[in-house]
């Protein structure tokens, strides 16, 4: 019996998979659970049509990754901080720090898509990196000034 996944069952499937099972499975494991529902030509026509929707949006969402990114690589977020002597700062600029700079110049910016291996401990510009999508990547100017 042909079934389609509604979620994923470890061993037999991923969500959105169709895929041939025993009819006894089918019936007494599979379809009472909700894990699955027969491959019939209109569920399978819905699937379809779910498949495409998906696609579109993650295409939108990386042309919106894309033309973010071309604005933060043409980007220099300020951050003032308290300074010693040399240029050492008393603390540092993390990611968290970094987000919310870009939040006041009106960009939302997850901190955890902010690649910053350690803090930023010195005054002057740093180049952050970021992963805005799997596919899109931009690096932002950080400059660090003296309070």
């Amino acid at each position: 019996m042909k079934v389609i996944f509604l979620q994923d069952v470890k061993g037999q499937g991923k969500k959105g998979e169709v895929k041939d099972v025993s009819e006894g499975y089918a019936r007494n494991f599979l379809l009472p659970r909700g894990l699955a529902k027969e491959a019939s030509q209109g569920n399978l026509k819905t699937l379809e049509v779910q498949k495409q929707s998906e696609e579109r949006r993650k295409q939108q969402e990386k042309q919106e990754a894309e033309a973010l990114g071309k604005k933060l690589d043409a980007m220099t977020v300020v951050i003032r901080a308290k300074a010693g002597e040399g240029g050492r700062l008393f603390g540092a600029i993390t990611s968290k720090q970094v987000s919310e700079a870009l939040a006041k110049e009106g960009i939302e910016v997850d901190k955890r898509k902010i690649e910053l291996d350690e803090p930023i401990r010195t005054l002057g510009v740093t180049k952050v990196p970021i992963k805005l999508h799997p596919q899109v990547r931009a690096t932002l100017s950080v400059q660090v000034t003296e309070e």
